[in-house]
Formats: structure tokens, C-alpha cells, sequence
């Protein structure tokens, strides 16, 4: 992932966790990279707490640390909220001591599926430890509108994920669900309130999740992909 936004132009980049797979030299590996190619690590991701196995939530917290990662995405497929708080909670120390950021990212196909459960359970913690992932096209599924991006304290919103989608929305889980891994689309190609967004949440990092089959099967290469999409996300980001 370092490698390949470093050639498409990027200037930062996200980081996946895999607990089966990461190691010691995993550490060493993507450290380096960024060192090499000067790029910001946005987030390491992510924490997923769940009735049916570990998060590794410690464990994450302390590699961002050591990769330099300013961020570790953080939601939860807990049925009960007030576990998740107590989960968030546990982690926000852990966070402290390694200097690093916890955001709460909501999803509509996820227990934790709105902006006010996201903010409920971030509120009891320190902006600079503690804050809220607002992914647009998370937030228009669930329902949430810019009004209630500008009812929570700006300081909550560390960085900001963006897609595109048509206006319409899936209903059901598989559909949501497909359109979130297989059926973003570029900024400006859809009907979400991105503008609104960003005029509500200024000057903050971008990070462009834009999932899509298309450009998958559109760009075979990966770097091509990545390319693409920054020539087509700057223009975004000069308004």
C-alpha cells in the first residue's frame, strides 16, 4: 500500500491490519517504507470488537505507534452500545500512552451504525485521543445529514473519508454492503453533499475510500488504479 500510493502521487495513505499475517517484520517492512518514500501513515485499521473474537486492539494501537501512524480506526460489531463504550474506553488509555489517535468510524450494516451512537461513545474522551471517522457515504446510508455533522464540536472530526454514491440508497444489508466494498464512485460522479461536507469540516486530511469494481477491473495495476484516482481527487481538494 505504501509503495503504490508513494507512485501514484499521494502524499499519505492508509494502513490494513491483518492479525494473521502482520509480524515483527511486518513492522520493520512498512516502517521503512514510509521512511523512504516520506509518506504520512493517516490511520491503521482496524479495531473490530465482536461477540465471536479478539479485536487485537492493543496490539494495533502499539504498531501505529511504531509505524508512526497518527490514527487507529476504531467500530464495533458489539450488539450492546454500552459495550462498545467500555471497549472504546479500555482502548483510549492504551492510545494515550503511545500517542496515538482513536476515531470511531460508524456503518449502517454494523450494530454501531449511526453519527449520534458514534459521538455517544467518543464523548467522554479527549478530542486529541478520541474522535469521530465520518465516512460520507457511511454517513448518508445511516441517514445523517451535514445539520447533524454541524451539531458535534468540529475538534471531533480528525479526518474525513470520501466517495461518491447516487442519491438513492440499497435498503437491505447485502446491497449496502456491496455498495460499500464494490460500488463507490469518484467524487463528483454521484449525488452525496461532499461540498457541504467539507465546508462543515474544513481544513482536515482527506482520505478517499472509493471501493470499486470498476476501477478494479478498469485498472488492473495497482499503481495505474492509484494514478487515477489522485488525478481525479485533486481537483477536489484545490476547491
Amino acid at each position: 500500500m505504501v509503495e503504490v500510493a508513494a507512485l501514484g502521487g499521494w502524499p499519505a495513505c492508509g494502513v490494513w491490519f491483518d492479525p494473521q499475517t502482520w509480524s515483527a517484520t511486518t513492522t520493520r517492512e512498512v516502517r521503512r517504507r514510509l521512511l523512504d518514500t516520506g509518506l504520512v501513515a493517516l490511520d491503521l485499521e482496524p479495531v473490530i470488537p465482536a461477540p465471536d473474537h479478539l479485536d487485537n486492539g492493543e496490539r494495533i494501537i502499539e504498531t501505529a505507534a511504531e509505524i508512526g501512524a497518527r490514527h487507529v480506526l476504531f467500530t464495533s460489531r458489539l450488539p450492546e452500545l454500552s459495550a462498545t463504550v467500555d471497549r472504546f474506553a479500555s482502548l483510549c488509555e492504551v492510545a494515550r500512552e503511545h500517542g496515538v489517535a482513536l476515531v470511531c468510524e460508524f456503518l449502517p450494516i454494523f450494530p454501531l451504525r449511526s453519527l449520534s451512537m458514534a459521538h455517544d461513545v467518543v464523548i467522554r474522551h479527549r478530542s486529541d485521543v478520541a474522535g469521530i471517522l465520518v465516512d460520507n457515504l457511511h454517513l448518508s446510508r445511516s441517514g445523517g445529514t451535514i445539520d447533524d455533522i454541524r451539531s458535534i464540536d468540529v475538534e471531533r472530526f480528525p479526518y474525513l473519508q470520501i466517495a461518491d454514491a447516487p442519491s438513492v440508497a440499497p435498503v437491505e444489508f447485502a446491497p449496502l454492503l456491496d455498495e460499500a466494498l464494490n460500488g463507490r464512485l469518484l467524487p463528483g460522479e454521484g449525488a452525496l453533499p461532499i461540498e457541504g461536507l467539507l465546508a462543515a469540516v474544513p481544513a482536515v486530511p482527506l482520505s478517499f475510500e472509493v471501493r470499486s469494481r470498476f476501477l478494479r477491473e478498469a485498472f488492473v495495476d495497482s499503481v495505474e488504479r492509484s494514478r487515477f484516482l489522485f488525478a481525479q481527487v485533486q481537483s477536489l481538494g484545490d476547491r
